[in-house]
């Protein structure tokens, strides 16, 4: 499946990722406009869980990211106009959708702008902490996520 959004400067979108099972492979790149492009590891075990790594992403240097089944993924805006595209390894589906929050000191995500407070959907700012997630059991495991990874 392929989905888009549409952002303005300042709009943090993300951590979000997909229950496991099923689990959802993402590819990622930005259409228009420049992003700040998060993957983080959210899989339980994994020897990089709770890291993360960014790059920047725009409609010029057709530069573009993968998120494996488990890892999560977040973006903030750096224009107006910024449109990412989405193509994930599954069909959405709004019950598997799940998210933590891009504002958890505990992950030190650099997205919030000098100039502006960072723009959330309810459902992030709703989101719980990487510790409330992990302690809620909604965390996919490492090894379940590489297998369903393979199977792709």
């Amino acid at each position: 499946q392929t989905c888009q959004s549409h952002s303005r400067r300042g709009v943090v979108r993300g951590v979000h990722f997909t229950s496991t099972p099923p689990g959802m492979a993402k590819h990622v790149y930005c259409g228009r406009g420049r992003a700040l492009d998060f993957v983080v590891d959210l899989r339980v075990s994994s020897p990089t869980f709770g890291r993360w790594d960014t790059v920047q992403l725009d409609g010029e240097r057709f530069r573009s990211t993968y998120l494996p089944v488990g890892v999560g993924h977040v973006f903030v805006a750096l224009e107006d106009d910024t449109t990412m595209v989405y193509l994930m390894s599954g069909p959405y589906v709004a019950e598997h959708e799940l998210a933590v929050s891009p504002l958890d000191p505990a992950l030190g995500l650099p997205v919030t702008l000098d100039d502006i407070a960072p723009v959330l959907s309810e459902r992030d700012v709703a989101a719980p902490t990487l510790a409330q997630a992990l302690e809620a059991g909604i965390l996919p495991e490492y090894e379940e996520c590489l297998a369903l990874e393979a199977a792709l």
